[in-house]
């Protein structure tokens, strides 16, 4: 699976990625045996083989766990057996594609791990090489699921299904992998114009100066000593008369933290400071894929917080859209400037539900680690029902308290509040209920996201990734569908 941005930001999204999808996993029914078993189950499935395969497992000290490659008698490859502890788990086969021969595997297993297998298969095949000078040209093998108890249509829609969730997890990652050089406001801006393209919607730019006169004011302050300028993205799809579901992305395309600069450490990754923006595309373009019964709008607001001698500063109060007053104590502190606007904004609709996506807080990060994403919510049904959602299908999300005391801890003497505490404890929580000011009365979800894997883990390679949106768009489909 080539990454998105690979040959040209410019090129229509997926036009590459479909074919490399379709091509790596299909309904047929041909191919080597693949058979994928649960721990718990080696030993029955053992019991049915031959005498040649046991023998071969057991003079290879085959222990029940992994991967083996079974010869016939004349030494070719017969079949494959991969044993693993949870088969449900959508990202326990992330690395067998990588790991097999290429050649096609017709896959044998229980009908309640199909999808997630195949799941697996595919997002292990990710890889982002756009700035490799000698590419690798690995074939890649294809599997094969058959069909679904005679049921074909049963399996094209679950390889549908599958290649659409990774198609949208390939596109997060691309977005947030690929370097703030080539990913700057107006890259950004062009991205979503792609994605608009390719579904039919519309996409409006808000730009520079015109944020002033349009009352954005501190998307404006934060995005100004930028040369690449600020801007508001603001995409819309869908029947106007179906539910509105509005998300919010935050899309800081690089932080050095401002005036008050990150150290070189803090600011090795800011590239994936837009990793809100990025997940909020993935999931648009799955809704969208999908063709929910929904009035979707994607607002990202899309700056670099840079240094530059007209950078907002420490002291400076800034206006905001619903005109609240803010008292810059950190200019670090700035995603929460960029969506609060943003969230004003998409309150003025009145939808049904807004959902921001954002990499806000490391305090998240030292309550979670950067493997769990932590989201706040005003509404328990709904944190309860992405909540589910997410544990079934291996995209877990930890929701977090609004603890309302803590509200006063950005007071200011000066300003109606302040745009952090100026204690470090309970950041997470503190900059939610920084953004609960600008959300009056409508339900919304606050996801706060690492965005970034710090380490390979099976069909999760080291950078940029997608937490959460597969949790949320399952629980849109089973809302609205």
């Amino acid at each position: 699976m080539n990454n998105l941005l690979n040959s040209d930001l410019h090129s229509d999204l997926n036009s590459n990625l479909n074919s490399d999808l379709s091509a790596l996993l299909n309904t047929q029914s041909t191919g080597t045996p693949l058979t994928i078993l649960e721990e718990s189950t080696y030993s029955t499935w053992l019991e049915t083989q031959d005498s040649q395969s046991k023998a071969w497992l057991a003079n290879t000290q085959y222990t029940g766990n992994g991967l083996a490659l079974l010869p016939n008698s004349q030494g070719e490859l017969s079949q494959v057996l991969f044993v693993i502890k949870n088969a449900s788990d959508f990202f326990a086969c992330g690395d067998l594609i990588k790991q097999l021969p290429q050649g096609q595997y017709l896959l044998q297993a229980e009908s309640e791990y199909i999808e997630s297998i195949s799941f697996g298969w595919l997002v292990g095949a990710y890889h982002y090489d756009r700035y490799v000078s000698n590419k690798s040209e690995q074939k890649l093998a294809t599997l094969a699921i058959g069909k679904a108890e005679t049921d074909t249509f049963k399996s094209t829609k679950i390889v549908d299904r599958v290649i659409k969730l990774a198609q949208a997890t390939a596109l997060t990652r691309d977005l947030i992998n690929t370097p703030a050089a080539d990913m700057m406001p107006e890259h950004l801006a062009q991205v979503t114009d792609n994605l608009a393209a390719q579904f039919n919607a519309q996409v409006t730019h808000i730009v520079g100066d015109d944020l002033l006169t349009q009352n954005y004011p501190t998307i404006h302050a934060v995005g100004r000593a930028s040369v690449h300028t600020p801007r508001l993205i603001d995409l819309r799809w869908g029947d106007s008369k179906n539910p509105q579901i509005t998300l919010v992305g935050k899309g800081v395309c690089f932080d050095s933290g401002g005036l008050d600069i990150k150290p070189s450490a803090g600011m090795r990754t800011m590239k994936k400071d837009m990793g809100g923006s990025a997940h909020v595309l993935g999931l648009a373009q799955l809704i969208m894929a999908h063709n929910l019964p929904i009035n979707l709008r994607v607002l990202i607001p899309a700056v670099e917080n840079a240094v530059s001698n007209n950078a907002f500063r420490p002291g400076d109060v800034i206006t905001t859209r619903k005109g609240l007053t803010v008292e810059i104590h950190n200019t670090d502190a700035e995603g929460r400037l960029v969506l609060c606007d943003a969230l004003c904004e998409a309150e003025n609709d009145e939808p049904e539900l807004i959902i921001d996506f954002a990499t806000l807080t490391g305090a998240m990060r030292v309550a979670l680690g950067t493997e769990l994403p932590g989201f706040f919510s005003n509404n328990d049904e709904i944190a309860t029902g992405i909540t589910q959602a997410g544990s079934k299908i291996s995209d877990p999300v930890w929701r977090m308290p609004l603890y309302s005391p803590y509200d006063n801890l950005f007071s200011s003497s000066i300003a109606d509040m302040t745009n952090c505490a100026a204690q470090p404890f309970g950041g997470a929580i503190t900059a939610a209920l920084y953004l609960q000011r600008f959300v009056d009365k409508t339900d919304w979800v606050h996801f706060d996201v690492m965005a970034f894997n710090i380490r390979h883990l099976s069909g999760r390679p080291l950078g940029g990734e997608a937490f959460g949106i597969r949790a949320v768009f399952d629980y849109l489909q089973a809302r609205f569908n």
